[in-house]
């Protein structure tokens, strides 16, 4: 079984706009209505999609990807 490699978003700007939003959110995903343990960054929905090891993407607010 291989490591899965998770990068930071390559555009600096979502990067820098992400974090802020973390920041003023307390940790929870800024791109998601509800603050709730799922979606504490980094959040279920893609914690699931890491799990998949036939997926390569963004999560939801675009600050992580994964790929293969």
């Amino acid at each position: 079984m291989s490591k899965v490699k998770i990068e930071l978003n390559e555009n600096k700007e979502i990067v820098t706009k992400i974090r802020e939003g973390l920041k003023r959110t307390g940790g929870y995903c800024p791109c998601m209505l509800v603050k709730s343990p799922a979606t504490k960054c980094m959040c279920e929905d893609f914690k699931e999609k890491i799990a998949d090891p036939e997926f390569e993407g963004y999560c939801h607010c675009m600050l992580y990807y994964k790929k293969k």
